[in-house]
């Protein structure tokens, strides 16, 4: 009989003690607990100790609050040049409301992954494989409002979708890598003739450049060599003017001056006008020269 006793008292402590474990909740920091009492939603316990009645309360949730990461499979996709790729996407996202994400969706994961795909793909089909591949960021940008839209009734706040991969068939790849290269070709060529076009311009440039001030160089220099023979000859003029020198000598003086000037590289010469009245007595010189034979 003790026996017995002792064995009840030890089934009924365990069962108090177990009783008190199941009582006692210890929720961790950034997680809460949805409770409920026989059935329906009661509260939300937060971090630290909590109490509950025994066989009434019952937890029906952990949900953490952190950030999470979910990196769904590759899926397949179709894009406005009916060309299929495979898009590895991945969410980043808090819930904000457990109530909302325990009794607003039955399947949370599952649930975000169709809506993100459905967004993806009406997307994806309305842009070409080149305009996908060139604007990633644009569509990861929409792809989170439109996904964050939808999720926000069920206590879910999505901050970033990323198109980890896309993956084009590989003929599509080797075509791409084709024209890339044929491109980078084009643009080598087009950059080497503009730079020869630009090179010839500019030496033709320098050389009519040199050319000019070459030009300008020796006409100046000749400039200032007749100007010199000039003002010598008016010097020399005015000295036989005033030696009192007649007309005949001054011409004949006047024509040698005339040959030394016409010595020179140019095959004109400029007569001063002041020289041209000496002139008139050229035709007598052919009759000093009989006079001196």
């Amino acid at each position: 009989m003790e026996t017995f006793v002792i064995v009840l008292l030890s089934v009924l402590v365990l069962f108090v003690l177990i009783i008190i474990i199941r009582s006692v909740r210890l929720v961790r920091q950034a997680e809460v607990q949805v409770v409920e009492r026989l059935g329906r939603y009661s509260r939300t316990l937060g971090p630290g100790l909590h109490v509950l009645i025994p066989f009434i309360d019952r937890v029906r949730q952990v949900t953490d609050l952190r950030e999470q990461v979910w990196d769904y499979p590759p899926q397949s996709v179709i894009t406005k040049d009916n060309v299929p790729t495979q898009l590895d996407t991945v969410i980043y996202f808090f819930i904000t409301d457990p109530v909302k994400a325990v009794y607003e969706i039955q399947n949370l994961p599952e649930a975000i992954l169709k809506l993100s795909m459905t967004a993806i793909r009406n997307m994806v089909g309305n842009m070409e494989l080149d305009q996908l591949l060139a604007s990633r960021e644009q569509v990861n940008q929409r792809l989170r409002v439109i996904v964050d839209e939808a999720t926000d009734p069920w206590g879910v706040k999505v901050n970033r979708i990323e198109l980890k991969t896309i993956a084009p068939p590989a003929e599509i790849v080797e075509a791409m890598t084709k024209q890339m290269k044929a491109e980078r070709d084009k643009r080598a060529s087009i950059l080497e003739a503009e730079g020869i076009k630009q090179s010839q311009i500019l030496k033709s440039e320098g050389e009519r450049q040199s050319k000019i001030l070459q030009a300008e160089g020796e006409a100046k220099a000749w400039e200032t060599v007749w100007i010199a023979k000039s003002a010598a000859l008016k010097m020399y003029l005015e000295a036989i003017k005033a030696g009192a020198t007649d007309d005949k000598v001054l011409a004949i003086k006047y024509l040698e001056t005339l040959g030394e000037m016409a010595k020179g590289d140019s095959n004109k010469v400029f007569i001063p006008y002041e020289a041209t009245g000496f002139l008139s007595s050229l035709g007598s010189i052919k009759e000093l020269f009989k006079d001196k034979k």
